[in-house]
C-alpha cells in the first residue's frame, strides 16, 4: 500500500530512509536545512518542502530523523516547525536516537497540540534501511504504533512495540550497549588474529553459526582486518548513545563497568579527531609499533 509521508532530516540515516521510501513508490515530502541533501532525495522522486510546517501540512505521517532532543523539539515545535502546519491527529514517528525522558516530554507537547507520537529508533544503519530490513523498537499507544507500521514496514523487516512512549528509546540504549561492546570485542579479536598471523577475514566463516557469531562479526571483522573505513555510521554517535545508556544507568542505579570502558574508548577516538569515522576506525585504538595507521 502506498503511503503519504513527510521526512524531517535527510542526513546519513534520514537520507537512507528517504531513499528507500522514494524508491518503493511512497509519496514522500522532505525538509532539511541542507539543500543538497534535499536535492538528493528529490532526484529519487521526493518533493521538497520549504519548511517543517509545509512538510507537516503535506502528510498525516511525519518521520523525524535528527541528532538530539533539542533539534527534534525545534524541528517539530519551533518557529516554522512541523506542528505549525500539521493537522490534528498527525502521527509523528521519531526515528532519532534520543533520551527516553526527553521523548516523553516531546510526546506530551505533541498531545497538547492534538498530535500523536511514536518513538521508533532503529538498528541496522543506512545499509539495512536501503534494503528495507531495519529493526525497529517502538514506544507509543498500541493504535499509534499499528498506524506507524503502515509507513515503517517499507523500511523495516522487524518492528516491535516495546511499550508506551519512551520504551523504544530505552530499548535502543540497550541495543547500543550490546553493539558498543560487540564492536570492541570484534575489533580486539581481529587485532589478536592479525598479530598472531591468522587470516582474520576467514574467521567469520569459521565461526558462523557458533556461539561467537553475530551480525557485527560477519560484517565488521573483514572490515577491521583490511582497515575498510568507509562510512556507514559515526563513532561520535555511539558516544552519544553510550552516554545516554550511562545516564539511564545512573538513574536506575545499574552498574555497567563494561559500558563505561566502551564509552571511554569511543570518547578517546572522538577526542583524537575520529568521531566522524565509521566504527571500523576502532582499529585505530590498537595502533602500535609496526601497525598501519589511519590515513
Amino acid at each position: 500500500m502506498t503511503v503519504t509521508v513527510s521526512l524531517i532530516g535527510a542526513g546519513a540515516m534520514g537520507g537512507a530512509i528517504g531513499t528507500r521510501l522514494a524508491q518503493t513508490g511512497q509519496a514522500l515530502t522532505v525538509f532539511d536545512l541542507d539543500a543538497d541533501k534535499v536535492a538528493a532525495l528529490v532526484a529519487e522522486g521526493a518533493t521538497a518542502a520549504e519548511s517543517g510546517a509545509a512538510a507537516g501540512a503535506a502528510s498525516p505521517n511525519v518521520i523525524t530523523s535528527l541528532n538530539s532532543p533539542g533539534i527534534v523539539e525545534r524541528a517539530v515545535f519551533g518557529p516554522g516547525g512541523v506542528a505549525e502546519g500539521a493537522a490534528p491527529g498527525t502521527l509523528i514517528i521519531d526515528m532519532s536516537s534520543i533520551d527516553p525522558d526527553a521523548t516523553k516530554d516531546l510526546a506530551a507537547q505533541a498531545a497538547e497540540k492534538g498530535l500523536r507520537w511514536v518513538d521508533s529508533p532503529l538498528s541496522g544503519g543506512a545499509p539495512k534501511a536501503l534494503i528495507g530490513e531495519l529493526t525497529l523498537m517502538c514506544g507509543g499507544a498500541e493504535a499509534d504504533v499499528e498506524d506507524a507500521k503502515t509507513v515503517l514496514s517499507h523500511v523495516a523487516s522487524n518492528i516491535t512495540r516495546m511499550g508506551d512512549v519512551g520504551a523504544g528509546q530505552t530499548t535502543k540504549l540497550i541495543n547500543q550497549v550490546l553493539c558498543g561492546l560487540n564492536f570492541m570485542a570484534v575489533a580486539e579479536a581481529t587485532q589478536l588474529a592479525l598479530d598472531a598471523g591468522v587470516d582474520a577475514e576467514k574467521i567469520p566463516t569459521a565461526l558462523k553459526g557458533g556461539r561467537a557469531d553475530s551480525a557485527i562479526l560477519q560484517e565488521y571483522m573483514p572490515r577491521f582486518a583490511t582497515k575498510d573505513y568507509r562510512r556507514t555510521g559515526r563513532i561520535d554517535n555511539m558516544v552519544k548513545d553510550l552516554n545516554g545508556a550511562q545516564d539511564l544507568a545512573r538513574r536506575t542505579h545499574t552498574s555497567m563497568p563494561l559500558t563505561a570502558l566502551a564509552a571511554e574508548v569511543h570518547r578517546m577516538l572522538t577526542a583524537a579527531g575520529l568521531g566522524g569515522e565509521d566504527q571500523a576506525a576502532l582499529m585505530e585504538f590498537f595502533k602500535g609499533p609496526n601497525k598501519e595507521h589511519f590515513q
